[in-house]
């Protein structure tokens, strides 16, 4: 009894884990046959089930479309390895310095416990373990099971209570596992600093090299490294990296001591430097070479019900993973939007430019990218060439506020109309400014008039008032029509239209359901806009963005992921509002921009150039892109800007986003044959009237032919030239003959609209922004 307190005296320099261990075993001697010696009896013969083993958190890796490794991400960098894996020099090394006796004793090993406490209180520190690597396991496995840092502190204090449960624990350890498969789970369990979770981890982490492939230098190098993994850090510096090698020659001693090697094997190894091959640690999004859809990723699983009933689940699902990830990202298509911005928008631009391309039909996310790198800033400035924030994406996925998305929410006004019968060429007159004081009523049946308001046309001077179609008025992006229209077919009904694509504000929060909701007042993310588009292409049917297609867990199974999809639109509907968006590309205010195949589309500028979009889809893909100044759009509007070295004096919808989205297109569509829209049901859509636009067409269409004549005598006289008869026979006859009611000027058929006057303008909400938004 006397040499047992000794030793348990010197439990100051002998260590704290050592100390409550031969406190344990002191208790019953000094107690004699007292109380506290029956209780610590009864402890023990009280057995308790093995400890909870909860899967060990694991490395998730993120596939591409094509089954490629695009990101990986963890709480723990681990990735768990069969015994089988791990080299026999890796095995022996740990178990010499850290339980030498391992395959000879059980639970605990008392002789070994007290050499190694005699050991250490001369050496005035830890060198050799004082519990077993069993008992070591059960810390570990508390450790992981504990959901709380509070749970994991108390899982990690040092009191007489838990030795006592921790060796109970181990017992039952002892009795459920060999000792292979004891070593085998702790090898995987052990942290070995650098952010190392497991031998794999640490060795391809240490070294790049695989745990079957451990050299011995390297093998007692990471065994040295469990006992004190934040002192023997190699990335902290040279004091941690001087620490770790006097450990690897601590644990190359112990090896030759123990005979698992020949001593001249291990002065070999001690006179070489330590040779690290620090791999980086590889894992979260900011090392993804995509790291927008990484984010939106690993964002989905923590939203989508579709990974757990609750966030606490889905948390749980991220923490432990081990997952693979099939995912919709085509490398392609990501490449292509990459270029296109990339070639007009620079990192260091305060501006910024973000897309989303998504398949219509089944909602897949085909690319996010954006104008700017992903992570933080040179000396975590607020601004600079990288952003924390995933720019093509709702808060909910790791985005902002995102930006007013203007014109482009006409679009769903048009919808609206044509669903509830109105034809193409139907319209009406409307004047050059305009008053929102009554007819708005938003989905709680409240009155939302806003009579303080001023809406004005494209150059907010006033003008532009007249007869305009449906076409007309979408190609000319018209702003009073759109009001007025709004109006007759009921604001509420568009919001329902709206939400029925999808339309959910980028910051979760209620749509804003104003009068100047057609003009695009809601803040939007591309991928939420996108998505809306891409339901046109299909015909009407909406499917919820997806990036997530199949998810193999841990056992292999599988888990598709099931689309989440809804008719939004008839398919009639959706092939009328196809062969009208398809006018803005042929005679709206993207005249000049082709991808060579059937498209169509909506620019958005919105109210004082605060930002810029272009929305737009063929059969095969749709996609949304948005330009705003990080900074704040209305205190940084995008007038008087230098934006990837070329200078605009405004920034509209077709002239930034739109050649981004036309390019990307271009790129992404390369290999895909063309698809064509089906045409629209004519006996239903066609045979609309506007009163007095026949007539002002044909006003329009003479005074362009009778420009075009003076232009051409102007040029022969010039050249000295008579003009010749049919010239001034056709001078004479001015304009040519009206077009019969019903039909288009450009094809003959379908419609009596015509290319707008001011082909090319941009489709602007009107300043200042209290006008358009009504806020």
């Amino acid at each position: 009894m006397t040499f047992r307190l000794a030793y348990a005296g010197a439990l100051g320099t002998a260590g704290a884990l050592g100390g409550v261990l031969v406190a344990t075993l002191v208790l019953p001697v000094v107690g004699g046959v007292g109380v506290a010696a029956k209780e610590a009896a009864r402890t023990f013969t009280d057995q308790l089930p093995a400890p909870p083993e909860d899967p060990l958190p694991e490395m998730t890796r993120v596939l591409d479309r094509h089954g490629k490794q695009i990101a990986q991400f963890y709480i723990q960098n681990r990735e768990s390895v069969p015994i089988d894996r791990i080299a026999p020099v890796m095995r022996q090394a740990i178990v010499a310095i850290e339980d030498a006796r391992f395959y000879e004793h059980g639970a605990l090993d008392a002789r070994g416990t007290f050499r190694a406490l005699v050991t250490n209180a001369q050496a005035g520190g830890i060198r050799q373990g004082g519990s077993s690597l069993t008992q070591q396991l059960v810390k570990n496995l508390l450790v992981n099971h504990a959901e709380t840092d509070q749970e994991r502190q108390l899982a990690r204090v040092q009191n007489l209570d838990r030795k006592i449960n921790e060796l109970r624990y181990a017992l039952a350890l002892e009795r459920k596992y060999t000792k292979d498969q004891i070593l085998e789970r702790y090898l995987n369990i052990a942290y070995f600093g650098a952010g190392a979770f497991g031998i794999q981890a640490a060795a391809q982490r240490f070294f790049g090299v695989n745990a079957s492939r451990l050299t011995l230098p390297q093998a007692a190098t990471l065994a040295g490294a469990v006992r004190t993994p934040y002192n023997t850090d190699p990335t902290l510096g040279a004091k941690q990296r001087q620490a770790l090698r006097e450990r690897r020659d601590l644990v190359l001693e112990r090896m030759a001591e123990l005979g698992v090697i020949r001593p001249a094997a291990a002065r070999t190894a001690r006179s070489k430097p330590l040779g690290l091959n620090m791999q980086a640690a590889g894992g979260g999004c900011g090392q993804s070479r995509y790291p927008y859809f990484c984010l939106y990723v690993q964002h989905e699983i923590l939203t989508n019900p579709a990974f757990g009933y609750t966030a606490a689940d889905r948390e749980r699902t991220l923490r432990r993973g081990g997952l693979v990830l099939h995912t919709t990202l085509d490398p392609r298509t990501q490449r292509s939007a990459e270029r296109a911005i990339a070639a007009r928008v620079a990192p260091a631009d305060t501006e910024v430019a973000a897309e989303a391309m998504v398949e219509p039909g089944t909602g897949r996310i085909r690319a996010l990218a954006a104008s700017k790198g992903y992570g933080r800033n040179p000396g975590n400035r607020k601004n600079g060439p990288n952003t924390t924030y995933n720019l093509p994406a709702d808060q909910a996925h790791g985005g902002g506020l995102g930006f007013q998305a203007g014109s482009t929410f006409k679009a769903f006004t048009l919808a609206t109309a044509l669903s509830q019968g109105w034809r193409f060429g139907e319209g009406f007159e409307t004047p050059g400014r305009f008053v929102p004081r009554e007819g708005y009523t938003n989905c709680s049946g409240k009155p939302v008039n806003d009579p303080r308001a001023r809406i004005y046309n494209a150059g907010g001077e006033g003008s532009g008032g007249g007869p305009y179609s449906l076409e007309l008025g979408t190609w000319n992006s018209v702003n009073i029509f759109f009001m007025k229209l709004e109006r007759k077919v009921g604001l509420c009904n568009v919001v329902n239209t709206a939400r029925k694509l999808g339309i959910t504000r980028a910051d979760g929060a209620p749509l804003q359901e104003v009068p100047t909701f057609t003009l695009g007042v809601n803040e939007m993310d591309p991928t939420t806009v996108a998505g809306a588009f891409a339901a046109f292409a299909a015909r009407g049917r909406y499917c919820r963005p997806v990036a997530i297609t199949e998810i193999v867990e841990r056992d292999g199974t599988r888990v598709p992921i099931r689309r989440s999809c809804s008719r939004a639109l008839q398919p009639e509907v959706a092939d009328a509002v196809n062969h009208v968006l398809q006018g803005v590309f042929a005679r709206g205010t993207m005249r000049g921009q082709s991808i060579g195949r059937p498209a169509a589309g909506k620019t958005g500028t919105n109210n004082g150039y605060t930002s810029a979009w272009f929305a737009g889809y063929t059969p095969d893909l749709a996609a949304a892109v948005s330009v705003g100044d990080m900074r704040g759009s209305y205190r940084y509007p995008l007038t008087g800007v230098t934006i990837g070295g070329e200078y605009y004096g405004s920034v509209q919808g077709a002239s930034l986003p739109g050649p981004i989205w036309v390019n990307s297109m271009i790129g992404s569509l390369r290999r895909t044959p063309p698809s064509q829209f089906v045409r629209p049901d004519m006996a239903r859509f066609g045979g609309g009237f506007t009163p007095g636009l026949k007539e002002l067409l044909e006003a329009q269409r003479k005074k362009a032919r009778e420009a075009r004549l003076k232009a051409r005598h102007r040029r022969l006289h010039q050249r000295g030239a008579e003009p010749s008869v049919p010239d001034l026979v056709e001078l004479l006859q001015g304009a040519q003959p009206a077009m019969a009611d019903g039909q288009d000027p450009a094809t003959g058929t379908g419609t009596t609209t015509v290319p707008m006057t001011e082909t090319g303008q941009p489709d602007l909400a009107e300043p200042p922004p209290r006008l358009i938004s009504g806020r």
